[in-house]
């Protein structure tokens, strides 16, 4: 135990560590709109209504923003920002708790500032009502005092462009979404993109990687940017201890295949979830809850982190009844696929 009054030799390396993670997850993020690799629909949505509101002098539409995490929601928001060259501030759903919060981010608001709110399927629902005056008419209605003396002011905000990211856009109120006048949809990145984004980061972060060796980072990603520069620096490291610092093929399979991430970009729980519903419940259907309880998972954690790939891939089916395990799913792990008999009624 250290004394006290004395700093940890070992809390200020991993300190250091995180901070040197975060530092690289910044730079490999684009400032602009240019600069960001994939989602041309989405790209090209956006460059059009900021080039119309930089003409016009105007604050941008406010804009929404959805799909599964890691695919750059984070990222567009700042770009945003960037792009109409005014001030950027983030906060999240679950930080918001009470009105005052609201009150306090709303009214200290610049000119045409971007406020990236991510998560907001988890804001408070009395707050999400508060929202729909701000958005729409950039008033906010305030009660001050309690019980018979209490009184309604109404609060003026500067013009402002709301951009809220969120992976279950089905959550959301439809008098919220109405508010938005830009909805984004975030697709998962097809290989190229991937590679592409494998290769920038790589020279962002000064490591030497050769075509092969980028393609098949690529290719376990599960086509999500994140993720690939996740693996890319833990081949990295790989290739610096075990190799001689290039990263090439043969390197990236063997520090890819000691993370257990196999050709599909499976890691240990989606491999978990499949086998669990076909060797303990005999490929499906089987509930959300049965499946969290057993994999000792979060159940949020199973619908929005590892479900969507598995759904969009065609290894996981969502039934009235429960999750099943797809032809697919049995032939990527060797196993005959049991017959069933469909039901009469």
């Amino acid at each position: 135990m250290p004394r006290e009054g004395k700093e940890n030799p070992e809390r200020l390396v991993s300190a250091a560590r995180a901070g040197e993670e975060d530092g690289f997850e910044l730079k490999l993020r684009p400032k602009w709109l240019r600069e960001f690799i994939g989602q041309p629909k989405a790209k090209e949505q956006l460059a059009i209504a900021l080039e119309a509101a930089k003409s016009r002098g105007e604050a941008l539409d406010h804009v929404l923003l959805s799909g599964p995490p890691g695919l750059g929601k984070t990222t567009l928001a700042s770009i945003i920002a960037n792009e109409l060259d005014v001030a950027f501030q983030q906060t999240s759903g679950p930080t918001l708790q009470i009105q005052g919060d609201l009150t306090a981010i709303l009214t200290n608001l610049r000119e045409r500032q971007v406020l990236f709110l991510d998560e907001i399927h988890r804001m408070q629902p009395l707050l999400e009502e508060k929202m729909y005056t701000a958005l729409e008419d950039l008033q906010l209605d305030i009660i001050i005092g309690q019980g018979p003396a209490a009184r309604t002011h109404v609060m003026e905000i500067r013009p402002f462009t709301f951009v809220a990211a969120t992976t279950r856009p089905g959550l959301l109120s439809s008098p919220l979404r109405a508010r938005f006048g830009i909805l984004l949809r975030l697709e998962y990145y097809n290989e190229d993109d991937l590679h592409v984004i494998v290769k920038r980061s790589a020279e962002v972060m000064g490591v030497p990687v050769d075509e092969d060796g980028a393609a098949e980072i690529a290719l376990r990603s599960r086509g999500t940017p994140r993720i690939a520069n996740r693996l890319l620096r833990r081949v990295r490291d790989y290739a610096q201890v075990r190799g001689n610092g290039e990263v090439d093929r043969k390197t990236a399979n063997a520090a890819l295949s000691m993370l257990e991430v196999d050709a599909h970009g499976f890691d240990e729980m989606d491999r978990r979830l499949l086998m669990t519903i076909i060797q303990k419940y005999d490929g499906g259907p089987v509930g959300l809850g049965t499946l969290a309880a057993t994999l000792s998972e979060d159940v949020d954690a199973l619908e929005e982190v590892y479900e969507p790939f598995l759904l969009q891939h065609g290894f996981l089916d969502r039934t009235p009844r429960g999750r099943v395990a797809t032809r697919l799913a049995y032939e990527h792990f060797g196993i005959t696929m049991p017959h069933r008999q469909t039901p009469l009624f």
